[in-house]
């Protein structure tokens, strides 16, 4: 297996850190509103590594963050006017409802920002005591000059930026670095709770960069196996994480970086910040199955800008429509080992998805699909338990339709073959007994 690894820039053949456990975080999202098509696509992503992962044999275990505090959560609650637990709650019963919608199965943690302060704090402290975290105006920062490769996953130089400059914004642009926050000191009507370093009692919130951080580590340890996210965390974020996370345990943090692209519409980013944006509700009310962009966006690699049209979504609800057409007729073509090993080359190479999804129309037999569904995640085992559940209540009617024949009540007996027609089967009476023919 390979994967793109954007710290090296090139495709790596992965083997985990620990033989057959694989060691996964993705950054999850922050609770301040519903997550739109964008930020869905990326968990769609993570969904489908963490699949194929378990599809090849291996135990996986899989954090994704949620964010339920930082400026915009708390700006959404002052707006709603509610508490920021009730605010962020809400929002995240939301996404873990689109998540379900979209086939994308349980992370094993889902560690909140709130609920980990004491492993947030217990983290500056390390920083402080190794010289690489500094307290200004009653917060707490990371000097960026301290940690010497600052800059390996984005690329950027260190050169040229201002010694001592600050950033307290949780986003900021590469063309205005500086010494990233860890701890933001209190501001009225903001939730707070009390640091005590150095001698200092610093009343406070986290900053978001060392919320991933302290998470990943607490259920991951030191080092993951992959970390996951969007192309535009790749700066501040990731870099930040690097740097506070290897600054204190003084071991490589990540051994695989991969980052989906963007979801694009009219050509742009899709944002919230931008006001160009669908959410997955948007969908449902247009009476699309939310499977029908799950399928969509397995037709781009993630790697790849994907441009969303509703004209694009309709074609993929059609192609879906005709693969689970497929699952209703018997098929009993066999299958060759080399297509079989085709699609899995495909996925072993950086998920390759379009690929995969080529083969398999390519090959025309549903057996293929459903098996690599496992991986696809596109819930075509439905169709194959409502193929069994037909046969039964055919093989019921069929048996009542005999009864009804030998009691001479053949009127009756009609109305039920015409029942059994209407479900697709035409009915040949034998010397040996009735056989189903599929229409």
């Amino acid at each position: 297996m390979k994967f793109f690894n954007t710290q090296s820039k090139k495709k790596e053949t992965f083997k985990p850190l620990r033989q057959g456990v694989v060691k996964i975080y993705s950054c999850g999202p922050t609770v301040y509103g519903p997550a739109h098509l964008g930020n869905l696509r990326a968990y769609i992503f993570a969904d489908v590594l963490n699949r194929f992962l378990n599809f090849k044999g291996y135990q996986t275990c899989w954090v994704m963050n949620i964010t339920d505090i930082d400026d915009k959560t708390i700006q959404g609650a002052k707006k709603a006017g509610v508490s920021l637990k009730e605010f962020t709650k809400n929002n995240e019963n939301n996404f873990l409802k689109d998540l379900k919608y979209l086939n994308i199965k349980k992370a094993d943690f889902y560690p909140k920002a709130t609920e980990n302060i004491k492993e947030i704090q217990d983290l500056i402290k390390r920083l402080f005591e190794k010289g690489y975290a500094y307290e200004k105006d009653g917060s707490v920062y990371f000097d960026i000059s301290r940690f010497k490769n600052y800059g390996k996953l984005s690329h950027f130089e260190l050169e040229g930026v201002e010694a001592g400059a600050r950033v307290d914004a949780d986003q900021y642009e590469k063309e205005a670095p500086g010494d990233f926050v860890l701890w933001k000191k209190k501001k009225p009507g903001e939730p707070a709770w009390q640091l005590n370093v150095n001698g200092l009692k610093l009343d406070g919130r986290p900053g978001w960069h060392i919320e991933c951080s302290a998470m990943a580590m607490k259920y991951l340890g030191a080092t993951l196996d992959f970390h996951l996210g969007g192309v535009d965390l790749i700066f501040p974020h990731h870099e930040n994480e690097i740097a506070q996370s290897e600054a204190a345990t003084g071991k490589p943090f990540v051994r695989f970086w991969l980052h989906n692209e963007h979801l694009l519409i009219d050509g742009k980013k899709m944002a919230k910040s931008l006001g160009n944006f669908y959410i997955l509700k948007d969908l449902i009310a247009r009476g699309f199955d939310p499977l029908s962009f799950r399928y969509l966006c397995l037709q781009t690699h993630y790697r790849s800008k994907m441009n969303f049209t509703w004209e694009s979504l309709e074609a993929a609800e059609k192609t879906l429509k005709e693969i689970k057409k497929l699952g209703q007729r018997e098929s009993g073509q066999s299958i060759s080992a080399s297509v079989r090993r085709f699609i899995i080359s495909a996925f072993e190479d950086d998920l390759d998805t379009p690929k995969a999804l080529a083969i398999l129309h390519r090959a025309n037999n549903f057996n293929l699909w459903l098996e690599f569904d496992k991986v696809l995640g596109l819930g075509l085992g439905k169709i194959k338990e409502q193929r069994v559940k037909i046969k039964n209540e055919i093989r019921s009617l069929l048996e009542k339709r005999e009864e009804l024949r030998k009691q001479g009540r053949f009127e009756e007996a009609d109305k039920i073959r015409e029942k059994i027609q209407k479900m697709g089967y035409e009915i040949e009476d034998t010397e040996e007994g009735p056989r189903l023919i599929k229409s």
